[in-house]
């Protein structure tokens, strides 16, 4: 894959010139506005302070949540532009709209070495639009903020990975523009992707887990065929575990994909690990009586919320010799601590695959999110994707069109 880097740009020279970065600055917010875990924003600083160090008069566009229809307060941009801001160590200005008077007026008044955040690019309904026309519309008003008083083309640097397997208008559309280059980031989970899926060292273990089946499957069965095992958790495992004709009592269950599950298990038996005991309570809550159980003896009444000790034993004992591993999805809802067990336990296992050799590569979202919380050294693993559905997807085999574009 041929992508035109940032050191290129730099190499160029970008003192005085527009530069319109779209980052992933997508993070979660507590009830009372404060950002609970600051990842994405770290990950983003190397190439902003690269281009604003270098004089560059940088534009930032990037959303927040998922408002709908238009501005809504509780989706500004304005506690992450004070956050990043701080880690960057200098004033990030946040705009009032999008491509608005204020935005305007702002980027015209940028000087080198300047950032300017856009308010949440999803604000503008043309962002996620269907209708190509739509967006290149906005993408051309994204353009000129960063153009030259002489009329000359301002760059773009993508550097939001987690947003490249979505078609929308400041991650697709604005590349058709302007000239444009894959930020730090960006190239960094394109390498790591790429090793995952062509140059790949064996023994090859995938983790999965999460909620559902349905949001795995194509990756199950992309890699079933590669990994030398493919391990299962999360409340996906109950669905497998149905499949194999046992009672799951009341825990998550996908009843259209039992069929699935069923054929998936007789194809790859050798490839497909599942957990032997779990952790049940009969009510969703942190404060739950917990039992744990054989994975075949999982009562009525009763619902899994993690992987049990035994099955960690397993999955460890699969990951110790492993030279490649891929994780995405949590094991249980590590969230309550009483029921994070079952994930410290597999990240550990990880982290010390990872400590003999192997690479190691967490698939971003609540995965990413698990490791902050538990406190689990991040420098344990190879390589922490910022993109759990982008990562996903370039695994499927799918093409993803914020990475295409810069081809």
């Amino acid at each position: 894959m041929s992508i035109r880097t940032l050191d290129e740009l730099l190499s160029d020279g970008v003192a005085g010139r527009g530069v319109l970065v779209r980052c992933d600055l997508n993070v979660p917010l507590d009830d009372d506005g404060n950002i609970t875990d600051p990842g994405r924003i770290i990950a983003s600083v190397p190439t902003l302070a690269a281009l604003a160090d270098a004089g560059a008069k940088v534009v930032i566009a990037a959303h927040l949540g998922r408002p709908k229809g238009g501005v809504d307060p509780k989706y500004s941009l304005a506690p992450v532009a004070k956050a990043l801001g701080e880690r960057l160590g200098r004033h990030v200005q946040l705009a009032g709209d999008v491509v608005g008077t204020d935005a305007l007026a702002r980027a015209e008044g940028l000087t080198d070495g300047d950032v300017l955040l856009l308010e949440n690019i999803r604000f503008d309904e043309r962002e996620t639009s269907k209708d190509d026309a739509q967006r290149l519309a906005l993408a051309r008003e994204l353009a000129a903020l960063v153009e030259g008083a002489d009329g000359s083309p301002g760059a773009f640097v993508s550097d939001g990975f987690g947003v490249v397997h979505r078609k929308q208008a400041s991650v697709y559309d604005v590349a058709t523009l302007l000239p444009h280059y894959a930020g730090t980031l960006v190239g960094a989970e394109v390498t790591v992707l790429e090793q995952l899926t062509s140059s790949t060292e064996r023994p090859y273990a995938v983790v999965l887990g999460g909620s559902k089946v349905s949001d795995k499957l194509a990756v199950i069965e992309n890699l079933a065929a590669k990994a030398d095992s493919i391990i299962i958790g999360g409340g996906m495992c109950f669905t497998f575990l149905a499949a194999q004709g046992l009672s799951v009592g009341t825990s998550l269950l996908q009843e259209e994909m039992i069929d699935t599950c069923k054929q998936l298990l007789d194809t790859y038996a050798d490839v497909i690990h599942l957990p032997v005991d779990i952790v049940v309570a009969d009510k969703f809550a942190a404060d739950a009586q917990l039992e744990i159980v054989a994975a075949e003896r999982i009562p009525d009444g009763q619902m899994g919320l993690d992987i049990g000790p035994e099955s960690v034993k397993r999955f460890t004992a699969l990951l110790s010799n492993a030279k490649t591993v891929f994780w995405n999805g949590p094991m249980g809802v590590f969230e309550f601590p009483a029921l994070a067990a079952g994930t410290r336990g597999v990240a550990e296992a990880i982290i010390g695959a990872t400590g003999k050799g192997a690479f190691s590569v967490v698939g971003g979202g609540d995965s990413a999110a698990a490791v902050r919380q538990l406190g689990l050294p991040e420098d344990g693993f190879s390589h922490i994707s910022t993109g759990g559905g982008a990562s996903l997807e370039y695994l499927e085999g799918k093409t993803l069109p914020g990475i295409e574009i810069l081809n």
